[in-house]
């Protein structure tokens, strides 16, 4: 792989040697490589190898080049200028750079699974019928256009009827691109497939309950009738008609009303709710006929999964966040359900999920590990200290970077101008902003970042926040009960330019403490244990050393433990069969329910399954050895059977039975003593007694 590096007309202090070490890689330093050097680009992308362009600014200028050249090279792309270059200690970011381009040099992640939209441009538009006439127009060319009227509005429906209409009550709109249903019941007297816009009814009817979308307000009418007099060639009005529901598919649909008919933030793919004002969210929605695919975003294990086990539901982490309607929860099968086609890429649900059921795929954790590891292990072996991790979106998020690199260069002459990115923090984009929670963070730590923060945007729906706070909350409070000083974690929301200036002294904060020994551990794909790798290297390097457990918030927490009444329980083990991280056990050689604390990931099941109330969630890091342990929760003195000595129970579980039946009819003398025995005993029992009745000596 070859690298380029250029100092954008000597305005970045980049020191090539410096750069050349840390890449092992000899550089040579351009300052108009989209320019005058433009040679240079060419004859390094000529080579075949993977080319590494440490510039964004000019991507289509270089890519323009490649092409006319006819190099098929990969090219990948790096911004040093705006996330670096341009900033007040610019001299100091070559450890920074260093990193940047180390992460680029990584091969591409293997490709993951794919989802498929089939669009063959049937499009619905949904408003007043003058509107839907006039957005019509701007999709007709290349779309198979259908208007459904909400009444006439300030402009009425055209004379030439260009497109159909459909007209009544729209009773539901579910589906996603090349896979809209709409569900309407067609309701009004008058059939906007026989109406031929002549008019007439309109001139007639003397209440002027008809509109110039050919419907009739069925409240102002007053049922004169002339207007069916006046339709009687085409025969397009009959108030005695009946009601009928209808289904029609389409492949897209444009909303022009002011609510729309999806809720959630993020909106399906293939529907857009349009304002009329932004032309370019229109022209791409028009351009999605044909077959697009996009990565199936997510893996689902539902052995892991925590949500419901014996018709009881515990977590719906996954559930209360995703804010495209994604996900359901299929009770009969005890599991949730994802719907691939709504499922948008955010990654949410991974970070909220406390087993590690839900995982992203996109990138997958081991690869976005390797990058995490890399980043920062280049940056410390350039000689980069306090390293703090920016985390942001490729789309807004890389933008407002942009701005304030930019504001920074601009203002580098003003005593109190812009900071700019400094040369301790290392931006790395992310597909979605909150697609990494808890485990990857404290992972970050263990590798000597001081500080993780993430960059929201509005991009971002407003659980999310929620969500990532939570999950911060919960290693803040790990990493503060462990003795590292400082705040490790934070969110940054940036609306826009407005908010630059916080932005700017945000990232200027101090950092925090990081572990004076760095991990070496590699991500895993199972999201706990990377969490434990990351909490054993942190617990094991902790400044203050203890065993005293750490409290945790109970809101996001996946760790802790369980407080039983021994009093109320019985030892019926049903949390044995409900728990899905295998952290409750029996004992097959006595009567003993067990514990493993670091299985734990507080979801519920085992409380809301225990018939007598007797559980309940400690939310915590339990630093003691026996957290990796079978614990002994309860224990009882075994029941013997009364016939042949074997255990078969317990005693406290017996006896309690014995109280509660010992009134009942069907168990006196006899049948109680029977209950007093294990069950061979019990059936030797029935069988042996003279005085039982069987059902063979009964006589009809």
């Amino acid at each position: 792989m070859t690298t380029l590096i250029c100092d954008c007309n000597q305005t970045m202090p980049l020191d090539p040697r410096a750069l050349s070490a840390s890449l092992n890689e000899p550089l040579s330093l351009h300052s108009s490589l989209c320019r005058r050097q433009a040679a240079e680009f060419l004859q390094a992308a000529a080579n075949g190898v993977t080319l590494v362009v440490a510039c964004t600014q000019e991507i289509r200028l270089f890519n323009e080049l490649a092409d006319q050249a006819k190099l098929s090279t990969p090219i990948k792309f790096v911004n040093i200028r705006e996330t670096g270059g341009w900033s007040r200690d610019a001299a100091q970011a070559s450890p920074k750079i260093a990193a940047l381009l180390a992460v680029a040099h990584l091969p591409e992640p293997d490709p993951v699974a794919t989802v498929t939209y089939k669009s063959a441009g049937r499009a619905l538009v949904i408003g007043e019928l003058g509107a839907a006439e006039q957005a019509a127009e701007l999709l007709g060319d290349v779309l198979d256009v259908t208007l459904f009227t909400q009444g006439a509005g300030d402009l009425g429906a055209a004379q030439e009827r260009r497109y159909p209409v459909l007209g009544g009550q729209i009773e539901s709109l579910a589906g996603w691109l090349g896979a809209f249903e709409l569900r309407w019941q067609q309701n009004n007297p008058i059939d906007l497939d026989l109406c031929t816009r002549c008019n007439a009814c309109l001139a007639a009817c003397p209440e002027d309950a008809i509109g110039l979308d050919y419907q009739i307000d069925l409240k102002a009418c007053d049922a004169k009738r002339a207007c069916v007099k006046v339709c009687k060639v085409a025969g397009a009005i009959d108030f005695n008609r009946t009601p009928q529901s209808h289904t029609e598919p389409f492949d897209l649909v444009l909303d022009l009303r002011a609510t729309p008919a999806f809720s959630q933030h993020a909106k399906p793919q293939g529907y857009l709710h349009w304002d009329g004002r932004d032309a370019r969210a229109l022209l791409a929605w028009r351009e999605l006929v044909g077959e697009f695919e996009k990565p199936k975003f997510f893996n689902y294990k539902q052995k892991l999964c925590a949500h419901s086990r014996n018709d009881k539901v515990a977590c719906t982490a996954c559930i209360d966040v995703c804010s495209a309607s994604a996900i359901s929860s299929d009770f009969k099968r005890q599991q949730i359900k994802v719907n691939p086609n709504l499922c948008v890429g955010c990654g949410t649900c991974s970070t909220v999920c406390p087993t590690g059921a839900m995982g992203f795929a996109y990138p997958r954790a081991s690869d976005q590990g390797v990058k995490l590891k890399t980043l920062l292990a280049t940056y410390q072996r350039s000689g980069g200290k306090d390293a703090a991790l920016l985390l942001h979106s490729q789309g807004a998020g890389a933008s407002l970077l942009g701005d304030l690199g930019r504001a920074a260069q601009l203002e580098k002459a003003q005593k109190d101008g812009t900071h700019g990115v400094p040369a301790r923090v290392l931006p790395l984009a992310l597909w979605h902003t909150t697609s990494t929670g808890l485990e990857l963070w404290l992972t970050a730590v263990a590798y000597g970042a001081s500080n993780v923060w993430v960059l929201l945007t509005d991009e971002e729906a407003p659980q999310y926040a929620e969500a990532l706070r939570e999950q911060m909350a919960v290693a803040q409070r790990i990493l503060t009960g462990l003795g590292y000083s400082g705040e490790h974690f934070k969110l940054l929301h940036v609306r826009d330019a407005r908010d630059l200036a916080a932005l700017d002294r945000d990232l200027q904060a101090a950092p925090a403490q990081a572990p004076a020994r760095h991990a070496g551990f590699a991500v895993q794909a199972d999201k706990r244990a990377t969490l434990e790798l990351a909490l054993d290297h942190l617990i094991s390097h902790a400044p203050n050393p203890s065993q005293v457990p750490i409290a945790l918030p109970a809101s996001g927490s996946p760790l802790g433990g369980l407080a039983i009444n021994k009093d109320s329980c019985t030892l019926c083990l049903s949390c044995v069969n409900a728990c899905p991280a295998s952290a409750l056990a029996d004992n097959a050689q006595a009567p003993q329910l067990r514990f493993i604390e670091k299985n734990c990931v507080q979801c519920g099941l085992c409380v809301k399954t225990c018939p007598e109330l007797a559980l309940s969630l400690l939310p915590r890091l339990n630093l003691a050895p026996q957290r990796k342990e079978h614990v002994v929760l309860n224990e009882m003195q075994p029941y013997a059977c009364v016939r042949c000595g074997k255990p078969f129970g317990t005693l406290k579980a017996i006896e309690g039975m014995l109280g509660k039946l010992a009134g009942h009819s069907m168990f006196q003398g006899a049948a109680l003593e029977r209950l007093k025995m294990c069950g061979d005993c019990r059936v030797i029992d029935i069988y042996s007694a003279d005085f039982e009745v069987n059902i063979t000596d009964i006589k009809s």
